[in-house]
């Protein structure tokens, strides 16, 4: 199924199993939300349990803070990566610091959709990447799925987990299609995955640019060059352990990302790997994504995104030492 069908039937089926989820955001009910992930799930479960709501982002994620502290768990959406910023306020001061405040008294299980990135020739504030921002503050668990199989149970998992999760939906890959099975077990939401094995260097990416790293592997391949793709998957807390395991093997590593490279996601892996594969390293651990400026319009968009040719061309750096 499409990674947008995937969501939905996720969310039909934490609907259908727990009479306390609630799904919440603009427009999600009547219209079925902007990408349509949320599509016929008011008709089915009624009004007062997919709610829409005003455009009032910071009043959205209030409401769902109290929402929690009631036994409930919500869903809300953030229509766009770049309209939650006026919500920022109410996640960080209260929704992560709430369960450390009432010294682990009060649990807040609250899933942030966020549909975020480039790539879709979007206006401005409609192709951010603010993954970083909310890393960098404890109390939130940050996830994000590369492919249809990983939306469905990454976001079941998401709803069951007790805290506040940050679900980023890279929005480029909403028509891509996968297998998905309903009935699988899943692994731990935070576990990194090997999706592609190899020997010469490590990609590791999450979310929009699993699938530029594995065409990069792919054109690699090409070459006579044995890539291995890992999908980190979880932002917050990351797997270095899996991580680590493929770097010792490999003795490279490239991180790819949309985000910007400066003060980025890919500096903590950087960082936190060149420490613990030091003696294993046989080149820098290189970074390749966005560029430190404000996203660019859509016609730039493809100069800004980290696509196959830089990837590649880091990875050649990587080799070269």
């Amino acid at each position: 199924m499409a990674f947008s069908k995937a969501l939905n039937t996720s969310l039909r089926t934490a609907l259908e199993n727990d009479p306390k989820v609630l799904v919440m955001g603009e427009d999600v009910g009547k219209l079925g939300g902007v990408f349509r992930i949320t599509d016929g799930l008011q008709k089915d479960f009624g009004e007062e349990r997919v709610i829409d709501t005003p455009l009032a982002e910071s009043g959205i994620i209030g409401t769902a803070i109290g929402l929690a502290l009631r036994g409930y768990r919500p869903v809300t959406e953030i229509q766009f990566d770049g309209f939650v910023f006026p919500a920022y306020d109410q996640i960080v001061t209260q929704l992560a610091k709430m369960h450390a405040r009432a010294l682990g008294t009060v649990k807040l299980p609250v899933v942030i959709r966020i549909p975020y990135g480039g790539g879709i020739g979007a206006v401005e504030h409609h192709s951010e990447s603010p993954e970083a921002l909310f890393a960098h503050v404890a109390g939130l668990k940050i996830v994000s799925p590369a492919n249809p199989s990983d939306a469905y149970w990454m976001l079941q998992q998401a709803i069951e987990c007790d805290d506040p999760v940050i679900f980023l939906e890279p929005k480029a890959r909403y028509w891509d299609k996968g297998e998905v099975d309903t009935t699988a077990i899943p692994g731990p939401l935070h576990r990194a995955r090997v999706i592609r094995p190899g020997t010469d260097l490590t990609l590791a990416a999450y979310g929009p640019t699993v699938k530029t790293a594995l065409a990069a592997a792919q054109a690699a391949e090409e070459e006579g060059r044995s890539l291995e793709v890992v999908d980190l998957r979880s932002i917050s807390p990351v797997d270095f352990d899996t991580l680590q395991g493929s770097v010792e093997k490999t003795g490279r590593l490239v991180i790819v990302h949309e985000a910007p490279v400066f003060f980025g996601a890919g500096a903590e892996v950087a960082a936190r790997i060149t420490e613990r594969c030091f003696y294993h390293l046989e080149a820098p651990v290189l970074r390749v994504g966005g560029f430190h400026a404000p996203y660019p319009p859509a016609r730039l968009e493809e100069e800004y995104l980290p696509g196959l040719d830089r990837v590649l061309d880091s990875v050649d750096r990587a080799l070269a030492y």
